[in-house]
């Protein structure tokens, strides 16, 4: 391992985890979008969903045709233009499709406005497929997962604030009080927004990134083989399900609980809110207390920051509900909860792997309690599952791209294909909760973290066939 290789490039890391955020902020933003269109088109409950389903259908229609390209160019597509160009190509469609919004408001149309958030979906499928394998490749292979964790965290930081700008932008400071808006208040949050992506792309394409990072264009396995697709590679086949089963879990957990907690537990709609900031907070700490390894290889200090970070994050929620105004004693007992992911943190020793196998445990434990608990126990444990999801993605990812060499880009695209699993797995729970109750419905999210401890148990004896053991590594890595 070369000397530039050996330390996370935070030079070319910072400007890279934009985009992160961006995927956070609009993803987010759309939960303002739906009962904003809802009102000013008159449109049902089920027809103002088609605001996520233009938005992540978008990343399927994506990867394919991403893959499409490819196959036309005999090339893979990200190969041919390099991953600088290709996360800038991204940003400019993602851009074409915030102006669609400025047409869309003036004629009232809401098909076009639907049309604008799949356009920004597009070019956010295409910079995911770039941006992810990048985060991994812009340090040790040893820090790869921690990297894209902690770009995941920045993207937790995006749904944050992104919900809370847009409705300022288009409600204004009196948010509540404001009833009487027009649909044309959406224009200029959003062209901003597409000036953004403009600005961000020029910013990217005039930065230090790599167009061909080294760490991914060579590899001893693809030295070995002639291997003509990342289909052939059984970690990154098997990686698909893994992401479309996690996506699965992390959203239909959440998507369920106001249910349980409503029809179980006798909570009124208003009192739900905060408990759903905790699931979604959850992840920022876990992500936060997983980054932990990209900032130093000194171990009294991360040992330190292991312990430092989950908290602060958690002290930011706690400050967002008493900005808020909500009771925060209810809370106080999960920082006992958050002791198990920094025990559980400390024992993956930065092994992918092993970190995917304890987290998803731990993610079957959390829901066979909740399952099992009546009252606020099995509130903290359907809740806790949010603690075990923060890292699995940077885990699979990581993983299901280790020794694709030119084949990464394309891999990534596939990965990026499966996000869809999100609304998949939460209408299979919903549906069998029809038929056996909404809390035992869980056993879906059950068998989808059985899935991804075996393939973390699996995946280890396939990379180690390929000459690449991230113990190893690990323990070889400084």
């Amino acid at each position: 391992m070369t000397s530039e290789s050996s330390k996370t490039n935070w030079g070319q890391f910072i400007p890279l985890v934009t985009v992160f955020f961006f995927w956070g902020f609009v993803a987010a933003s759309n939960d303002i979008l739906i009962p904003v269109f809802k009102k000013a088109f008159d449109l049902t409950q089920g027809q103002s969903q088609f605001v996520s389903i233009a938005f992540y259908i978008s990343y399927t229609v994506g990867s394919l045709i991403y893959m499409g390209v490819s196959l036309l160019m005999k090339q893979d597509l990200v190969n041919k233009i390099g991953y600088k160009n290709g996360l800038a190509l991204g940003l400019v469609i993602s851009a074409l499709g915030t102006l669609l919004f400025y047409p869309a408001a003036n004629t009232g149309s809401y098909p076009l406005m639907l049309a604008g958030l799949f356009t920004v979906g597009l070019g956010f499928s295409l910079q995911q497929t770039v941006a992810n394998p990048l985060a991994i490749a812009l340090g040790p292979i040893k820090t790869g997962s921690q990297r894209l964790t902690l770009a995941g965290g920045i993207n937790n930081f995006g749904t944050t604030i992104g919900p809370l700008i847009v409705s300022f932008a288009i409600f204004g400071a009196a948010a509540t009080g404001n009833t009487n808006m027009s649909i044309e208040s959406v224009k200029i949050p959003y062209l901003i927004l597409g000036l953004a992506f403009l600005l961000v792309a020029v910013l990217l394409k005039f930065s230090s990134l790599p167009e061909h990072p080294q760490t991914i264009e060579e590899s001893s396995e693809e030295a070995a083989t002639a291997k003509s697709s990342a289909l052939q590679y059984p970690q990154l086949v098997m990686g698909m399900i893994g992401i479309f089963l996690y996506v699965g879990v992390e959203v239909s957990t959440a998507s369920n609980l106001p249910a349980y907690m409503e029809t179980k537990l006798g909570f009124a709609i208003g009192d739900i809110a905060p408990y759903i900031s905790l699931y979604w907070a959850s992840l920022m700490i876990g992500r936060w207390t997983g980054a932990v390894e990209a900032f130093t290889d000194n171990m009294t200090t991360q040992k330190i920051l292991r312990f430092l970070a989950p908290y602060l994050a958690f002290g930011i929620f706690l400050l967002v509900n008493a900005i808020a105004k909500h009771d925060l004693t209810p809370f106080y007992v999960y920082g006992l909860i958050i002791l198990v992911l920094i025990a559980a943190d400390m024992a993956s020793k930065g092994n992918p792997a092993r970190m995917l196998l304890i987290f998803a445990s731990l993610g079957i434990v959390a829901l066979f309690i909740g399952m099992a608990t009546s009252g606020m126990v099995s509130v903290y444990a359907f809740t806790s599952v949010g603690l075990f999801c923060s890292t699995l993605w940077p885990c699979i990812f990581t993983l299901a791209v280790s020794g694709l060499g030119k084949h990464t880009s394309q891999g990534s695209s596939f990965l990026i294909m499966m996000i869809m699993g999100g609304g998949i797995v939460s209408w299979l729970q919903g549906f069998v909760s029809d038929s056996i109750g909404i809390q035992n419905s869980y056993i879906v999210g059950v068998i989808c973290f059985a899935y991804l401890a075996f393939y973390a148990w699996k995946v280890s004896g396939i990379l180690r066939n390929q000459g690449i053991d991230f113990d190893t590594k690990i323990s070889g890595g400084h």
